[in-house]
């Protein structure tokens, strides 16, 4: 079956009515972007952010013209959902929202972990929803059921494994650990996006490369590089000044997977266009103005074609 190209649309806020399904469902014709994960609350000095591959790439998504659907799970009255409300949405209802908190000390950072929502499984995915461009698995706490992959046979399908690659210990303490289920899925993702932060080992980075069609390692400020079959690619990140790093892969994920559907899956132009994007986002505060500037200088830096 032919994979759906996206397009590079006219830039519009798409405001879509949100009817009664499951918790709450916003209507869409068609969903360009659809990102799978939790939406999550993050402990900070200044109190709680919203938080989660599904906000970040999310918004992202949508700031680049898809029309986006978020499947997540949290608290129903999870004050964080309001930065989800320009996207289309279905929430599986959960006593707890996945919390993070980092805490930094003289030996580095500590990832805390202290609550977690609901699984993420095939059986939640509406059955309008099965045909997006883009499919993004972004699990953080191991929720989501990779086997949901096998619901998209038409889509570009992107994986960012962070979730899948936790486990964490009875009081909430987050370690590293290798994914069991790497050789069942890895195959079956078109894009496989990880960060250099994510290998554990030496043999892990060739060992993904030859389970995935197409893997991008992340590499901060020096960009990411591209293993694309037996081609091999260091595309570099545009200098800047760093202020706030927060989702930073996530929105490279989105930057990457939108413009791979649209260019005919060129992977290098994808990444550059990735980096741009990720890099920008850096150099602001908080969600709302990294949107903001990605939106004006995505306009004015790249044709609409």
């Amino acid at each position: 079956m032919q994979r759906n190209q996206l397009k590079w649309p006219v830039y519009a806020i798409r405001h879509s009515p949100i009817i009664a399904r499951y918790v709450r469902i916003a209507t869409v014709e068609t969903i360009d972007y659809l990102v799978i994960g939790h939406i999550t609350r993050d402990i900070v000095a200044a109190g709680n952010l919203v938080g989660g591959t599904v906000a970040y790439s999310g918004r992202v998504a949508h700031a680049l013209g898809c029309n986006t659907a978020v499947l997540t799970s949290c608290e129903l009255d999870y004050e964080g959902l309001a930065a989800l409300t320009q996207l289309a949405l279905e929430v599986i209802p959960a006593t707890h929202t996945s919390t993070f908190e980092n805490i930094y000390g003289a030996n580095g950072r500590t990832q805390m972990l202290y609550t977690v929502a609901e699984k993420i499984r095939p059986e939640h995915l509406p059955s309008t929803w099965q045909q997006p461009s883009v499919v993004h698995l972004g699990p953080l706490t191991n929720e989501v059921d990779p086997a949901i992959m096998r619901q998209f046979a038409s889509s570009i399908i992107g994986l960012t494994p962070q979730g899948w690659l936790r486990r964490w210990t009875e009081d909430g303490r987050i370690y590293a650990r290798e994914w069991p289920e790497a050789e069942q899925f890895l195959p079956l993702a078109d894009v496989v996006i990880l960060s250099e932060e994510d290998l554990l080992n030496d043999e892990m980075l060739p060992r993904y490369r030859q389970l995935a069609k197409l893997l991008i390692m992340t590499e901060n400020v020096r960009g990411c590089t591209v293993f694309a079959g037996d081609e091999v690619r260091q595309i570099p990140a545009p200098a800047v000044v760093q202020i706030e790093p927060t989702g930073a892969g996530d929105i490279f994920a989105a930057a990457f997977l939108t413009k791979y559907a649209r260019n005919g899956s060129n992977p290098w132009q994808a990444a550059e266009f990735a980096n741009f994007v990720a890099a920008q986002s850096v150099t602001q505060t908080g969600l709302d103005a990294k949107i903001e500037l990605i939106q004006q200088v995505t306009r004015a830096n790249y044709s609409i074609t």
